[in-house]
Order: structure tokens, then sequence, then C-alpha cells
């Protein structure tokens, strides 16, 4: 079952919180809605979910206009960040209470035996089979959280709803929980999945496509690989991995960075004019190299493989993520940086807020 918005509005006094959002989610389909908060994210989860309506615009599922009809009614399953188990029922009766409390009169709630079926088969997809008699209080977090997502998806959904379900993990059960959403998303090929988090690892990490979302408007959607490749904007840049934003001046016929012309492909340049400059931290070199530019360090982070080096060339700052160095540059040094001139990508001008 897929998903589409055809120009939702939604406003609340006046207050626009999400503007004319046109996007398809494919059946079958992750698409994570990335973005910081105040983006619009989960307002449009949540018209998918039938919990705020639209100003104006409809929400389709499977192609069926569901923008009137109420949450039981839309055949969704949805996970948040709090769990919102219930601390009285066992785990397997948590599981069984979406399917023990359908309302749809279009749909039958399932007899006794296909009930424990099916929380039995959420349980062992989910991995909390074992657990199936204890309370919420006696789990961990992330043992909580797929019992959330057991429970959504023992109503087989056509469409998942995963609203921020990771933030209140730590990183060591935030990485297992992603590795298990992938599990299922393998295991559950016909289910979409709509995944709001403002992470941008779990949006790489899981989703098919990314709608990188900001300030009630939808920015740029693609794969994590073209719009960490061809990010289209400064804001997109910045928000779908770590980067490099140099203001360059294309009014001489080239590019040129901080005085000094660069090589790099202007297919995409408007002549006359300011543009930004896109380079990953990975892909800018120490030393010697094609579009070198000199600088003095301002920092150093060691990390383990790598040492970021922060330089300050022409009053700008400029990463660069270099494997471990037995002798790295110290504070104040002057260095000298470099990049291939196909790892570079022209945008229009203007200030990232990532």
């Amino acid at each position: 079952m897929g998903i589409r918005f055809d120009s939702v509005t939604v406003a609340y006094d006046g207050n626009v919180v999400l503007d004319s959002l046109d996007l398809t989610v494919e059946p079958g389909e992750v698409m994570a809605l990335l973005g910081p908060s105040g983006s619009g994210k989960t307002t449009a989860l949540r018209a998918v979910a039938g919990f705020v309506r639209p100003a104006s615009g409809r929400v389709f599922l499977g192609g069926r206009d569901v923008t009137d009809l109420p949450p039981y009614r839309r055949g969704i399953g949805m996970v948040v960040q709090s769990y919102a188990l219930f601390p009285h029922l066992r785990v397997d009766e948590n599981v069984a209470f979406g399917l023990k409390a359908r309302k749809d009169p279009g749909t039958a709630r399932p007899p006794r035996d296909e009930i424990r079926r099916r929380v039995a088969e959420a349980l062992e997809m989910t991995g909390m089979a074992a657990y199936a008699r204890r309370h919420p209080r006696e789990l961990s977090g992330g043992q909580q959280q797929r019992v959330a997502i057991a429970r959504a998806l023992a109503v087989r959904p056509g469409v998942l709803l995963l609203d921020e379900p990771l933030s209140a993990l730590d990183a060591r059960l935030r990485s297992g929980m992603l590795a298990e959403l992938a599990r299922l998303h393998r295991e559950l090929p016909d289910v979409s999945m709509l995944y709001v988090t403002h992470d941008q690892v779990e949006a790489l990490t899981l989703a098919d496509r990314i709608a990188v979302m900001d300030s009630a408007r939808l920015q740029a959607c693609g794969t994590p690989r073209e719009l960490y490749r061809a990010p289209g904007n400064a804001f997109t840049a910045s928000f779908v991995g770590n980067a490099n934003l140099l203001p360059v001046d294309t009014r001489t016929g080239g590019v040129a960075f901080a005085g000094v012309e660069l090589k790099v492909d202007t297919a995409d340049a408007v002549p006359g004019a300011r543009a930004t400059l896109c380079i990953r931290p990975h892909l800018v070199g120490l030393g010697e190299g094609p579009n070198r530019v000199t600088g003095t360090v301002t920092e150093i982070q060691w990390r383990g493989a790598t040492h970021r080096l922060y330089v300050e060339v022409g009053g700008h700052t400029v990463m660069a993520d270099v494997r471990e160095l037995k002798d790295p540059p110290r504070h104040g040094d002057a260095v000298h940086l470099h990049f291939a001139p196909e790892d570079a990508v022209l945008l229009p001008a203007g200030v990232s807020r990532g």
C-alpha cells in the first residue's frame, strides 16, 4: 500500500506548519522524513495517521482517498518514541490490544485463536517471543520498543508509521534496532514505512528514499546516495551527511575560493553569480594535489581511524577527515588541503541552517 500527499497543507490558528506537500511513497518503500524540529515532518506523518486534518490537499493510501476517514479506518500501524505501552498489561496483551479494540465496522474482530496466532507471529518477528508474559516495567527500553513495533505489526497494516522510534534509546541499542528494522523491511516487502527522524544516520541506514524537510516545506527527495552526492541545495547538503559549504565566486567565468581559482564542474553555475561549493570532509586531502588551498589549523580531533582537521582558509573553516596521522599538525600550523574536481558539487548560493 503506497502513500500519496497531494498538495497537503496543515495550519494551526493560521500558522502554516506543513506547506503544500507533494510526495509519493511507493508500495513496500521505506521513506524517511528527515529534518530539524519544526520542519513539518511529524505533522506530515500525523496527517497520514488521521490525527490532524489538512487545511487543503488530500491524503491517499493505496490509491484510496483517506483524508476524511478516522484513524481506525485507515489500515495503518504506528510506533511512537514514547512506546505508549500499557503498564498493567503483559507483553502479549499489549500486542493483542489493537486487534481486540478494532472499531472499524468494515473489519471484523479476529477470532480468539487468530488473535493468539497473530500475537505470537508478531512477537517472534521482533524477537520478543520469550518475553510474552512479562510486563513493560520488566523490559529494557529497546525491548519495550520491540513490543511497540510488534503491536503495530499484529494488525497487519499496509502502512507502518514510525515517529522518532529510536530517539529514547542509547547509541548501542539504536544501532541494534536499526538492524532489526532493516530486517523487518526485508521480511515485509509489501508494507510501506514512513519513518520520521532528525538523525541522518538512521535515514541513510534504513531508507530507500529520503524526503528532507525544513520550514514546513519539502526541500529535496531522493535516494540516500543521490542526496549525498548531489544534494541540490545547501540545507540538504548539511542535513544529509557532513559537508563543507564554501562561498565561491563565479563572476570570473570560473570558480574562485579565497582567491584561488578552482577546477570544478561549472555546468550548473549561473554566470556572474555567487554560489556554494559542497565538498564532503572525507574527500578533502592533506598535502599536495589538485585544487590546493592553504590555511591554518584551528582545531584537530582524533576519531580513532581518522583525524578531523579544522582549517581556516580565507576566513572560512574547511573540514578534512584524513586517515589517522602518526604526526598530526598542531594548532596554528599552516597546511595545504586539496580535493579532486569531480568530488565537488556547485550549489546555488545560500546559508545552511543545519
